[in-house]
């Protein structure tokens, strides 16, 4: 089939390569700008740019898709069907009808449940016991569109955003080729999605990897989990910012934020509900290290504090 393809990170990236490996014709690669990164803050290709360039495909890289000019440029590509994944700009109706057989996005969560742009993370934050890929028609609205497949992908108890979106990934992959081998053959259909169960995934605002220590300590070590491989939960310890990469819940109380029990093992932190012991964590400019490992260089006695009290009122 000819196809159109969007997407930008490692995600997206795996379905562009299942679709070139199953001998679809890629006309078109939609992707992000180069973004500066790094120390150097060098322009990055997106790993679907990457991936398209090595294998010399056309490669679209508008800041956005609502000018005369990409609604042509898009058009010219002659795709019978455009795939989507983890683009990052928003597809408005011109675009979705330039294909005949319209537009199929591989959505990383089980639809209606985490509509919008980070499912993995809110899954985790929320203690799903399941997340999910849901293939689904696009239309005008968010993630509303009618679903052509659907496959439940369990949450592991040790699972952080990273796991999750590779396990994820590899489904998406699968089942996008998968799904147009049912447009192909006439066998697929589509389902609207049910009214019940919607909820939104709202991108993850800056605010919220700080860790709020009045919180239960089931909460936090969901979000160590969330907020990792990037960009990490933090905390402040003495005036400086910490990265708290590994965390679990354990027994004990005291007031949210004070350090209950010091040793090579873990830190332990009391919580508004139970405690947390940090086992891995980052000062700023330095290495992640061991509890063990942080403390040969930043001793921490019993009651330091972590964070900042809770604003009143």
């Amino acid at each position: 089939m000819r196809l159109a393809f969007a997407g930008t990170p490692e995600f997206a990236e795996r379905s562009l390569a299942a679709l070139l490996g199953a001998d679809h014709q890629v006309a078109l690669v939609l992707t992000q700008p180069d973004r500066p990164a790094g120390r150097g803050m060098r322009p990055l290709q997106s790993a679907v740019k990457r991936l398209a360039l090595q294998h010399e495909l056309d490669v679209f890289q508008p800041t956005s898709l609502n000018s005369p000019a990409s609604l042509d440029r898009i058009v010219g590509a002659r795709a019978e069907l455009l795939v989507v994944a983890a683009y990052g700009l928003i597809l408005p109706q011109s675009v979705l009808d330039c294909a005949p057989l319209g537009a199929l996005n591989v959505h990383a969560s089980l639809l209606p449940r985490w509509r919008g742009a980070a499912p993995i993370q809110r899954a985790i934050l929320a203690g799903d016991r399941e997340s999910g890929i849901t293939i689904m028609k696009m239309d005008a609205g968010l993630d509303t569109g009618p679903i052509l497949a659907q496959r439940a992908v369990p949450i592991m108890e040790n699972d952080d955003a990273g796991t999750l979106h590779d396990r994820l990934a590899v489904q998406g992959a699968e089942m996008i080729v998968a799904a147009l081998s049912a447009l192909e053959t006439g066998r697929a259909s589509y389902t609207p999605q049910p009214a019940a169960g919607v909820t939104y995934a709202r991108k993850i605002d800056k605010s919220e990897l700080t860790l709020d220590w009045s919180r239960p300590a089931q909460e936090l070590a969901r979000a160590v989990r969330a907020f990792r491989p990037i960009p990490g939960a933090s905390s402040t310890l003495e005036g400086a910012n910490v990265k708290i990469w590994e965390a679990s819940v354990v027994e004990g109380s005291g007031e949210p934020g004070r350090a209950l029990a010091v040793d090579q093992n873990g830190i332990v932190i009391a919580c508004g509900q139970g405690a947390l012991v940090v086992t891995r964590l980052q000062r700023a400019g330095g290495k992640r290290l061991t509890a063990g490992e942080f403390l040969r260089g930043h001793a921490i006695a019993p009651g330091t504090r972590f964070g900042q009290p809770a604003e009143r009122g």
